[in-house]
């Protein structure tokens, strides 16, 4: 994560994700301090040469973004319909994710296709009919519970997962989370559905199965979407729930959990997975 380079006059420290600038704090003004600050820059999608949608990121774990990004939004199936994933420099600082589908798919994605430029946080914004924003997902089968007796390990496993957030304070964190509440792996991001999106890309890739998606944000309809589309029967969410991500949540038959905090979890929907 750190790179460091030292000369005699001087000791830099470089982060992926973040980098350090110089701040004044209240109380001291006039002593100017150095501080971390989280990375946000633009990544453009690009799908067999056509750029499909730009989100302000940050700059890691891209290839997983990749992968999950297809895979939550439907582009693909499985991890096998990409032939290739190139990350390349683009311009104003931006970055570019070259991915290679195969050619059924491509064909799919050519006739749903939407261009939209996503702040921090994402949107709606570009879709072009508002049916395509509520996607058919398939009912999830009733195969995974979690005991909440666990739930407060996995809060305290998710701290692991945000190291630009404990420097910055500035991240978001998505983490898969075993059924005894350890973490197996998590992402961070400035944008809570890029995060997201990383850890689906990351559980496809390493194929976890047994345990449940946690989410250091609110859960909204898409979060539900996302995790639903991609065979994760179990949200947990730090922060509350929408209407909408509790409808979506029902419709799909996914446990969503909100409000988890130390002692403390809401169930909203389908508690037959999680038990005291």
């Amino acid at each position: 994560m750190y790179e460091t380079n030292t000369t005699n006059e001087s000791k830099l420290i470089k982060m992926i994700g973040a980098n350090q600038t110089s701040v004044q704090q209240k109380n001291n003004l006039g002593t100017p301090v150095d501080d971390w600050v989280a990375e946000e820059i633009p990544v453009a999608l690009v799908f067999n040469g056509i750029s499909h949608v730009v989100m302000m990121a940050t700059p890691k774990d891209l290839e997983d973004f990749a992968v999950g990004f297809a895979l939550s939004e439907g582009i693909i199936q499985s991890g096998d319909e990409i032939r290739g994933i190139d990350i390349v420099q683009g311009c104003h600082r931006g970055i570019e994710v070259h991915v290679e589908l195969s050619s059924r798919r491509f064909m799919g994605l050519k006739e749903r296709r939407r261009n939209l430029a996503g702040r921090t946080g994402c949107g709606i914004c570009g879709t072009e009919q508002l049916d395509e924003i509520f996607k058919p997902i398939p009912p999830l089968p009733f195969t995974q519970t979690f005991s909440l007796s666990y739930l407060d390990n996995a809060l305290h496993e998710l701290k692991k997962v945000q190291e630009i957030g404990a420097l910055t304070g500035c991240t978001h964190a998505a983490a898969w989370i075993s059924p005894e509440g350890l973490l197996v792996g998590g992402c961070e991001d400035v944008g809570r559905h890029v995060a997201l999106d990383k850890l689906l890309g990351m559980k496809h890739r390493n194929n976890w199965q047994q345990g449940a998606v946690l989410v250091s944000s609110r859960a909204s309809y898409e979060m539900v979407q996302k995790a639903a589309s991609c065979g994760a029967e179990i949200l947990f969410a730090v922060s509350a729930a929408t209407s909408l991500a509790i409808e979506v949540a029902e419709k799909a038959n996914l446990t969503l959990v909100g409000f988890c905090r130390q002692g403390k979890a809401t169930v909203f929907t389908h508690a037959s997975r999680v038990i005291d």
